[in-house]
Formats: C-alpha cells, sequence, structure tokens
C-alpha cells in the first residue's frame, strides 16, 4: 500500500508542477496583453483627446451660430410651408376659375349652335318656302299666259327620250 501512496503522492506532484506551469504562462500572457492594451489605449488617447477637444471648443465657440442656423432652419421651412401653401390655394382657385370658365364657354358656344339652328329653320320657314311657293305660282302664271297666249309649244317626248325631271320640278308640280 505504500507504493500505492508513492505514486500516488508522484502522480499528484506532477499535476501540481504542470499547473503551476500553466498558470506561470497565462501570467506572462495576461502581462503582455495587458502591455498592448495599454499602449493601444495610451496611443488612442493621445490621437483622440485633441480631435474630441478640438470638435468640444468647436461647438462651444460656434454655439450661437449653430443655433442662429437652427433657427433660420426652422423659420425658413415655416415660410416655404406657408408660400406652398398659399400656392395651392391660388392654383386650385385658378383651376375651380378656369373650370367654371369652361362651363360658361360651353354653355355659351351650345346657346349660340341652338339660336343658329333655330334662326336657320326660322328662315327656311319663313323666307325660303314662301319663295319657293311665289316661285311655283309665278311659273305656273307664266305657263298660263304663255299657253293663253300661244307663245310656247310643248316638245314632243319621244319613246326613246323620256322626260327628266329633278326634285325641285316634282316640288313644283305638288305645289
Amino acid at each position: 500500500m505504500n507504493t500505492f501512496l508513492i505514486v500516488f503522492i508522484i502522480v499528484t506532484s506532477v499535476a501540481v508542477v504542470i499547473q503551476m506551469a500553466i498558470l506561470a504562462a497565462l501570467y506572462v500572457s495576461t502581462k503582455k496583453t495587458s502591455a498592448k492594451v495599454e499602449a493601444l489605449a495610451e496611443d488612442v488617447h493621445k490621437r483622440a483627446a485633441p480631435v474630441l477637444d478640438a470638435a468640444h471648443s468647436l461647438l462651444v465657440d460656434n454655439r450661437d451660430k449653430l443655433d442662429t442656423i437652427v433657427d433660420n432652419v426652422a423659420v425658413s421651412t415655416t415660410t416655404v410651408r406657408n408660400q406652398l401653401q398659399r400656392l395651392d390655394t391660388t392654383v386650385t382657385d385658378v383651376v375651380d376659375r378656369t373650370r367654371l370658365q369652361v362651363i360658361r364657354a360651353d354653355e355659351l358656344v351650345t346657346r349660340t349652335l341652338d339660336r343658329v339652328e333655330e334662326t336657320t329653320d326660322l328662315v327656311h320657314h319663313t323666307v325660303i318656302s314662301p319663295v319657293r311657293q311665289l316661285s311655283a305660282v309665278m311659273r305656273g302664271v307664266n305657263v298660263f299666259l304663255e299657253a293663253m297666249l300661244g307663245r310656247r309649244e310643248k316638245p314632243a317626248a319621244t319613246a326613246r327620250e323620256p322626260v327628266r325631271r329633278t326634285a325641285s320640278d316634282e316640288e313644283e308640280l305638288f305645289i
């Protein structure tokens, strides 16, 4: 049993020595990493600190100007919005007025065409029809007088040549 205890103590001693070596390696590695991180942090601090200081001083020095710029942008935005609303109102008004004028012009043209048509019908019925009737009566009187006085001879219609009559002749004969 004694050998077993000696083997156990030797194995434990070797394990402790291996652990000590691993811990020593971890310590050295951590020390190197810590040194690199500290150097990097110092480098960043050296480079960033002037930039941050310049930005801070720029903001502090120009704060009034930036406030003025922001106020001007706000006022300009409000003015542009108001102008666009006025423009929208004006354009809407112009479109509405134009639409009304187009409707009025359409009604005027329609009324004018209706009156022209009525006038044409009226002229046709009151002037042209009586003139045609009077013309037909005058032709009838003329034919009657020629027939009575014997001045006009009727041409004989041959079998080959039929008498050709127009629509106005037909109307005159009807009257």
